[in-house]
């Protein structure tokens, strides 16, 4: 049966603090749930959701672009929001007819749901799930599935870098990016810590990540910290 409705943790107005539009007054959706258990999630865990019609999320934001706006692009976020693309099929024209740019931002885990919206999509921003970073398994494979369906829209790549991430990760991602387009921009996102205890990665570690990109002939790579964090906002 299809998902007609959606189940939303957080619907707010703030600035997009990652990736190559940082900066860039947006709405942020974030839809719940996420098919990974990824340690990086942004996901509040104790927020309960609440649920919405395609025609109910447009009129909330709508209202929020009146009071806040105008706004760059709206976000869907998460969680991972490709979990309702069938809800998207039916928002995302909504979206678009009412004037606003859709931002997606993705785990890059999905191909074949992204291949159901992505001609409804206007701009993706996606993850690499760096194994050595997550501690998970590796998704390259679904990685770069997802990627060659994303070309044909402006995407860039985000991969977030830790203390313990390798320079083998860093080169597959590379490798991935270069299979499809190397002018795909991939963004270096140091983790931000989460505990008092845990440590920051080193700047000179994170040049060292930089000039990989270099050496592999990676047009566009850089380092971009999480903003948003820095500034102490949503």
């Amino acid at each position: 049966m299809r998902n007609t409705r959606a189940e939303i943790s957080e619907l707010f107005s703030s600035i997009q603090g990652e990736g190559i539009f940082l900066g860039a007054r947006q709405i942020f959706i974030r839809f719940k749930r996420c098919n990974l258990n990824c340690v990086f999630c942004d996901e509040p865990r104790n927020l309960r959701p609440v649920s919405y019609t395609s025609a109910e999320l447009l009129a909330e934001v709508k209202s929020l672009d009146a009071r806040k706006g105008p706004h760059h692009s709206v976000s869907l976020t998460g969680g991972e929001p490709l979990l309702y693309h069938d809800f998207l099929k039916i928002f995302l024209p909504l979206l678009k007819r009412a004037g606003f740019k859709s931002y997606l931002e993705t785990n890059g885990t999905l191909p074949d749901e992204l291949s159901k919206v992505i001609d409804l999509v206007d701009i993706i921003a996606m993850d690499f799930k760096l194994p050595s970073s997550t501690g998970e398994r590796a998704f390259w494979k679904e990685h770069l599935k997802f990627l060659r369906v994303s070309s044909k829209k402006n995407v860039f790549v985000k991969a977030v870098v830790t203390p313990a991430t390798k320079n083998e990760d860093i080169e597959k991602a590379i490798a991935i990016i270069k299979k499809v387009n190397k002018e795909i921009s991939l963004i270096l996102q140091p983790a931000t810590p989460v505990k008092p205890d845990e440590a920051d990665i080193d700047k000179y570690r994170l040049l060292e990540l930089l000039e990989i990109g270099t050496r592999k002939n990676l047009l566009n790579v850089r380092v971009i910290p999480q903003i948003h964090k820095m500034l102490g906002v949503k």
